[in-house]
């Protein structure tokens, strides 16, 4: 991992994470056991600019190996206000507006949250440590506002190791959002 290095985004250019992107939406749709179709309308124009572009506070970081992106970790601060918690700006609205639970029903509402949504790292930059760091930086991150006690993973059908790691990490499972397609994890702050 000498000519690895990782970047924090700050000119607002996300370009670099589109080909990374949708290699995570086809990854994903590769391991869903539930719904893959749905994944078919996903990608960096869908999920990862419609999320950047709504956010209150957003950071991307960016793996690259010799100057080429490898992976890339996109988190936010999103202000939930009551009602708003249906959907969020990046998730599919097909025939799923009336579904509640997208947010654990406990939180109480106006709530600033804290999310990890993309964690991605290309076949052969995985078990180096590289998605650990991305996502310890991520998490730092989101930890670094005062107004933040809450913090909320999504992790799609299918993809168990990255649930597992969440949970390794310090998350506990939550709930299933749109009847198992998305699993839920949190972490309480303390402050």
């Amino acid at each position: 991992m000498t000519n690895i290095t990782i970047e924090i985004v700050t000119d607002g250019n996300i370009e670099p994470c589109r080909e990374l992107c949708n290699e995570l939406m086809a990854f994903q749709q590769s391991r869903a056991v539930m719904a893959p179709e749905v994944f078919d309308w996903m990608n960096f124009d869908t999920r990862m600019r419609r999320s950047y572009d709504s956010a209150l506070h957003k950071q991307v970081l960016i793996a690259r190996d010799g100057g080429v992106p490898v992976g890339y970790a996109f988190s936010t601060i999103d202000e939930i206000e009551p009602g708003d918690d249906r959907l969020p700006a990046w998730a599919p609205n097909q025939n799923l507006a009336a579904i509640k639970g997208f947010y654990p029903d406990w939180v109480e509402f106006p709530k600033k949250i804290g999310f990890l949504s993309n964690l991605y790292l290309r076949d052969g930059y995985r078990s180096m440590g590289l998605g650990k760091k991305l996502f310890e930086q991520s998490i730092d991150w989101l930890e670094s506002f005062p107004d933040v006690d809450l913090l909320i993973i999504y992790v799609s059908n299918g993809n168990e190791e990255a649930l597992d790691f969440y949970l390794k990490h310090g998350f506990t499972y939550s709930h299933e959002v749109f009847g198992g397609f998305i699993k839920a994890v949190y972490r309480i702050l303390d402050k």
